[in-house]
């Protein structure tokens, strides 16, 4: 189930959850990976066919020179040219993963036919500080043993690294699943307006909202519903982490539009 693709000497890993359904990609939050989507692909069951890239500088693809829109969009192409599929697939990205399939879909519309966003805003200001996510610049990255690494990150950040963390391939020791540096990256390359990328596609599309999100405002996804045509609405009760604190909720939504496409 797990594959890599090597992408000019860089590994991308991939999840593929296979079975003969119609393919769907899914793209992954900031500071998660692949893994994230193993219940949503077990809820769709059949039907469809999930497959999820290990996002560049997450969990076991290599760290990336740049954190921008063109790399993460170029990764999920190449991904689709690997796997042979030039007909347009189902895509779906949450968070950060969302932001980036916004942008596939507009560089590459003949190849997405279907798009869902999960909590990704197009309006992004990311403030200077002090942020959440300063944890990120003090963030250790190895260490001899798990138990040291753990021990080496600030208690209140353990909610963000303790799943992710994986032995070196060579055996020296332990690493994080993502760097905090490319991480800090990674944010900071999303600032921006989005707006004119999330209208410059025209497949049918679902955005599926936490009614509580601290990501995506509730006026900006009213606007994003109403700006774009053939575009749909689901909302979840919690915040911007409910598809993951109410999978339920969200397999179900995300079945049941893919079930009408």
């Amino acid at each position: 189930m797990r594959h890599t693709l090597d992408i000019d000497g860089r590994a991308l890993s991939y999840l593929d959850f296979g079975g003969t359904g119609r393919p769907l990609l899914a793209l992954h939050g900031g500071m998660s990976e692949a893994a994230a989507f193993t219940a949503l692909a077990a809820a769709l069951g059949d039907a469809w066919r999930v497959i999820a890239p290990d996002q560049r500088g997450h969990g076991d693809s290599d760290r990336a020179p740049h954190y921008r829109r063109e790399g993460y969009v170029a990764d999920a192409v190449a991904l689709l040219d690997h796997l042979g599929l030039t007909e347009p697939v189902a895509l779906l990205g949450y968070s950060l993963g969302g932001l980036n399939a916004y942008h596939l879909a507009a560089a590459h519309p003949d190849r997405i036919g279907v798009l869902i966003g999960v909590d990704a805003t197009v309006a992004i200001n990311v403030p200077t500080g002090p942020n959440w996510f300063d944890f990120l610049g003090t963030l250790p990255y190895t260490a001899p043993t798990r138990e040291e690494l753990l021990a080496a990150v600030d208690p209140a950040a353990l909610p963000f690294v303790a799943d992710g963390v994986r032995p070196l391939p060579d055996g020296s020791g332990w690493r994080l699943a993502f760097h905090g540096q490319d991480m800090l990256d990674s944010i900071y390359a999303c600032n921006g307006d989005h707006w004119d990328t999330w209208l410059a596609s025209t497949c049918p599309a679902l955005l599926v909202h936490a009614a509580r999100s601290q990501a995506l405002r509730q006026d900006v996804a009213d606007a994003m519903v109403a700006r774009r045509p053939h575009t749909s609405y689901t909302a979840l009760d919690g915040d911007h982490f409910a598809p993951f604190t109410d999978p339920d909720a969200f397999h179900a939504a995300v079945a049941k539009y893919l079930a009408q496409v």
